[in-house]
């Protein structure tokens, strides 16, 4: 069986056009299928469509958060209930067309334990465009694994990558670095990303820059190392400025000595240094701050409601029951 994972927030305008789409994609499989949908949070009637969905065609499963938990986390959950052989994640709002899974299942079916996307085209702003772009190239040069270039969450996986991403118990997720971090045998297929079928966009500036972050910090340590060069590149300028006056104090005559000169260098070194401390201080606290939600030990999502899962069956065992693993 494939199991199609969809997280979902807010999407009323575009679900209508997302079951008839992957519905009439995964008939054309040959092989049997779910759908489980995963409603982070929404405040329209998302919900409520879901459980419509289920009751025209069975294979359609929701998930309902008690809150918005982000979307890396209902990505997760998403995975934890999905009970496929194969499991694929794709967003709600048909940037990433359905029509293109067949190509995917073809190299997993050709022993390809992940298959994920890699974007040729973007439909996005220019400014946002530019900003993938630079995070996705920063990324791979700051990461310690290598991480594919211009490829989202928009994936299929074996069972067993599934399973190792299970067996992974941290929060902030970022479910693309786990995928390639967890190794196995993958490939990228190339894909033009479409514009958003219906709805306004859910990721905002903040969000994206968070994933950002949580990509960067989950998978490198180059931040910390930078507030060391920092603080040897300061010290250097230090002892060269303390060489310079030195020099300065040996070889000017006792008149000009006399005068009082420095006070702007002064005051600008003060505040250079005050702000290489605070941010030395914010990146390490980013660290300390992950590592503060790891111990707390709390379950990564609360569920209010399930439609059609089969708790005994799908994936492993209930949210709770991971948690305290």
């Amino acid at each position: 069986m494939i199991s199609v994972v969809i997280p979902c927030y807010n999407e009323r305008e575009v679900l209508p056009q997302l079951y008839a789409r992957m519905t009439a994609a995964a008939e054309a499989w040959g092989e049997p299928f779910e759908v489980v949908l995963v409603n982070d949070g929404s405040h329209d009637d998302s919900w409520d469509m879901m459980r419509e969905f289920h009751r025209r065609d069975p294979r359609w499963k929701a998930i309902r958060f008690a809150r918005n938990f982000g979307h890396q986390t209902a990505v997760s959950a998403g995975l934890h209930y999905a009970g496929g052989d194969a499991v694929i994640v794709i967003d709600a709002d048909l940037q990433d067309p359905p029509e293109e899974l067949r190509r995917f299942i073809a190299k997993w079916r050709e022993g390809y334990e992940v298959v994920y996307a890699v974007r040729t085209q973007r439909k996005e702003g220019v400014l946002l465009k530019l900003g993938y772009k630079v995070f996705y190239r920063l990324l791979a040069r700051l990461a310690n694994i290598r991480i594919p270039l211009d490829s989202g969450d928009f994936s299929l996986m074996d069972r067993k990558v599934v399973d190792a991403l299970e067996a992974m118990p941290e929060r902030n997720r970022f479910v693309r670095g786990l995928r390639s971090w967890a190794g196995f045998r993958q490939v990228g297929l190339e894909y033009e990303r479409q514009p958003r079928a219906a709805g306004a966009p859910k990721y905002t500036l903040r969000k994206l820059v968070k994933l950002a972050m949580d990509g960067i910090l989950s998978f490198s340590t180059a931040p910390l190392r930078l507030s060391m060069y920092f603080g040897f590149a300061c010290s250097l300028v230090a002892l060269v400025g303390a060489a310079y006056t030195l020099l300065e104090r040996v070889w000017l005559a006792p008149e000009e000595l006399s005068q009082v000169r420095g006070f702007t260098t002064i005051i600008i070194s003060i505040l250079f240094l005050g702000g290489v401390q605070l941010m030395s201080l914010g990146v390490i606290g980013e660290y300390i701050g992950r590592i503060y939600d790891e111990v707390k030990g709390r379950p990564p999502w609360i569920i209010q409601e399930m439609v059609g899962i089969d708790l005994p069956t799908a994936g492993r065992a209930d949210a709770a029951t991971r948690a305290s693993r």
